[in-house]
């Protein structure tokens, strides 16, 4: 089946997706396994995305980086976690922790911190949960006080990715608590190596394993005033529009994530012999198969669609990249379940992939908004009217 959308790929979006495969299949799929068995950082998938510039694609030629636009970027994200999805968070949590400098930063700010992004001088990270505010992250408790020409940060963080790993660190702060996010939290650039940033152990995780899941704890973290990202008050409207950009990653990743999982599971139906015929021949296998791919392409028409919105900054993004999200999320749990179902016992067991498929899926269905929380943003967006047809 087809992989590119009804509305075709321009020949350099194609080129991209073929250069990303090539490169995820010879120097990140090797070690997948590895990676997720052992728990660890994967360093060889880091290592050939920066010598490739696919670790963070998104950012602007100005700034150094490869200028990828959000539907190259997607396709980076996409085939990456065809591969290995515990790397594909490499360039998305690039993009998500540093698009806020990127929409709201100073010109300094962007040259400083997405360029040494860009040369690979370290990743960056995100940091807006925390142990009592998830979902809800207006009740951050995490607090930033000015002090002369600095600003002094307290809190805890949770649930950040890559942390410890990251260089960089876009951190939201209450600089007014009365207000909260109607104009008390603000946005500032943490660097890991500032007095008092500290992590926490390793989450011991579902899934995506080779990407560790930290708290990051700021203890009277000095930091310069410049390094505030925006005007004061205005970190809650960055975090809000980037996850708006960056949900469409995360479809990116489901997507990713189910193809891989149909491609393994065909590959075995055409192979797996039982009562003297390949199974791939039985019709009930087929009916599974065939919902399968169905569900995925429509994932990624879905995905693609809002990465165009992404990329013209259009007014239904927010309703585009919720839905995408939401969708392709769910998607990818249904095809990593049936694809263990297609293995049968060979499925629950560690020696094949799509074991591991399906338990790294199920974050893309909780982080950057639950798909509860998605639904609730698409259902505000229909209300009020803010969403186009396709």
């Amino acid at each position: 089946m087809s992989e590119y959308p009804l509305y075709a790929l321009s020949e350099e979006h194609q080129a991209i997706r073929e250069a990303v495969r090539a490169v995820a299949d010879a120097k990140i799929a090797p070690f997948a396994a590895e990676v997720d068995e052992e728990a660890r950082y994967p360093h060889e998938a880091a290592a050939a995305l920066l010598a490739s510039d696919f670790h963070a694609p998104h950012v602007p030629e100005e700034y150094g980086g490869a200028g990828a636009d959000a539907l190259a970027t997607v396709l980076v994200i996409e085939e990456v976690a065809r591969a290995c999805v515990s790397s594909s968070l490499i360039p998305a949590v690039n993009k998500l922790g540093s698009l806020p400098v990127q929409i709201s930063g100073s010109e300094e700010l962007k040259q400083k911190y997405l360029g040494a992004l860009a040369r690979g001088e370290g990743g960056f990270s995100y940091c807006l949960s925390e142990p009592d505010a998830g979902s809800d992250a207006g009740g951050m408790k995490t607090r930033a006080v000015r002090d002369g020409d600095e600003w002094v940060l307290d809190g805890v963080k949770r649930w950040i990715t890559n942390a410890g790993e990251s260089e960089f660190y876009t951190v939201m702060a209450l600089t007014d608590a009365d207000r909260k996010t109607r104009g008390g939290i603000s946005a500032f650039v943490v660097e890991k190596s500032d007095e008092g940033v500290s992590f926490g152990a390793p989450e011991k995780k579902l899934g995506i394993k080779g990407s560790p899941t930290r708290e990051v704890y700021l203890d009277k973290v000095r930091i310069p005033a410049d390094r505030m990202i925006g005007e004061e008050g205005t970190g809650f409207t960055t975090a809000m529009k980037t996850l708006d950009h960056t949900r469409v990653t995360i479809a990116a990743q489901a997507v990713g994530v189910a193809q891989g999982a149909l491609d393994y599971a065909l590959d075995y139906a055409k192979e797996r012999q039982q009562f003297g015929r390949s199974i791939s021949e039985f019709q009930g296998l087929q009916f599974m198969l065939a919902d399968m791919g169905m569900k995925v392409e429509a994932a990624r028409q879905m995905t693609y669609a809002a990465a165009g919105r992404s990329e013209r900054g259009e007014d239904d993004l927010t309703f585009f990249g919720a839905a995408a999200k939401c969708f392709a999320s769910d998607v990818a749990m249904e095809v990593t379940v049936n694809a263990v179902q297609v293995l049968g016992g060979y499925g629950f067991t560690r020696d094949y992939p799509v074991e591991r498929m399906m338990r790294d899926a199920k974050i893309t269905q909780i982080y950057e908004g639950t798909n509860q929380v998605q639904r609730i943003v698409m259902a505000r967006q229909l209300l009020a009217g803010v969403q186009s047809e396709l």
